[in-house]
């Protein structure tokens, strides 16, 4: 799973982040809702300037284009403090009242107050298709017995390769790199077509966006066959201060009144949505 780091793919950097400071204050916004610090004129978001397909300093990641989609719906402009997604990301932004949502934050992680989750992804394997290994769907396949295989360190999918006895084959990425200067999702592509490794697992929209961005493309299964502890399916929130009582309410409310406007969003990154049964979502 904001998770990346490379972000640590949502799940993992949110467990490792220090907490939150937050303290109560009254405010409104265009809507007369009574909210804690909230900018009544700008919709300021806590971001990684160097981390697609989430954001960029460009705005060319789907977590830009969530948060101008609920800027224009707020009436607000979008303003950006921009911190890579390191140890520190949120006591430096959010915490520091610099900014007021992170776009995009695993459900369930205490260092944040969760709004509903807005999508559900999981992990996937990617690897180049015609060498062996299409139609493959688990880390149970056979195939992978030989192969070299892919993952970045302290995620989920670690203990799963553990459990199948495929630790011996890994090729390990770091979990926490400067996002401004690295990217172990980058790089785990890079050794995909020099044949450095076989395979790869990677956290989903991590997946389908460097899968997309080489020729020929990569192939991406989702993890779905997998026990589910650890889980390697996540639903994915927006963060706020636990002070925010009022802001977290209100992003609910254009959460579901806008799901299909961020579903398209996300599908057009390729992002591989599923349902809460699991069920992958498609475009209309």
């Amino acid at each position: 799973m904001r998770w990346s780091k490379t972000r640590r793919l949502a799940a993992a950097l949110a467990l490792l982040l220090p907490g939150l400071l937050g303290q109560p204050a009254a405010a409104q916004d265009g809507a007369d809702l009574s909210l804690e610090l909230i900018d009544p004129e700008f919709l300021r978001v806590c971001a990684d300037p160097n981390n697609l397909p989430f954001s960029n300093q460009q705005g060319e990641g789907f977590e830009n284009k969530i948060a101008e989609l609920l800027a224009a719906k707020l009436g607000k402009q979008v303003d950006y403090t921009w911190f890579p997604q390191v140890t520190g990301f949120v006591r430096n932004t959010l915490g520091a009242h610099k900014c007021d949502v992170i776009i995009g934050y695993p459900q369930g992680d205490e260092i944040v107050q969760n709004t509903n989750p807005y999508y559900r992804t999981s992990y996937a394997l990617v690897f180049v298709p015609g060498k062996g290994l299409d139609g493959i769907e688990s880390l149970a396949d056979p195939r992978l017995a030989e192969a070299k295989i892919g993952v970045v360190a302290g995620t989920p999918a670690g203990d799963h390769l553990v459990r199948h006895s495929l630790i011996d084959q890994v090729h390990s990425y770091p979990l926490l790199v400067d996002t401004r200067v690295d990217s172990a999702a980058r790089s785990m592509v890079t050794d995909l077509q020099d044949g450095t490794i076989d395979v790869g697992i990677l956290w989903g929209p991590m997946a389908a966006h460097y899968a997309r961005s080489v020729e020929p493309e990569l192939q991406m299964v989702p993890l779905l066959q997998e026990p589910d502890r650890p889980r390697l399916v996540y639903n994915i929130t927006m963060g706020v201060r636990a002070s925010d009582q009022e802001w977290k309410r209100a992003l609910n409310r254009l959460i579901r009144a806008n799901q299909k406007e961020i579903d398209a969003i996300l599908l057009d990154y390729g992002i591989p949505l599923l349902d809460q049964r699991n069920r992958p979502i498609a475009a209309p």
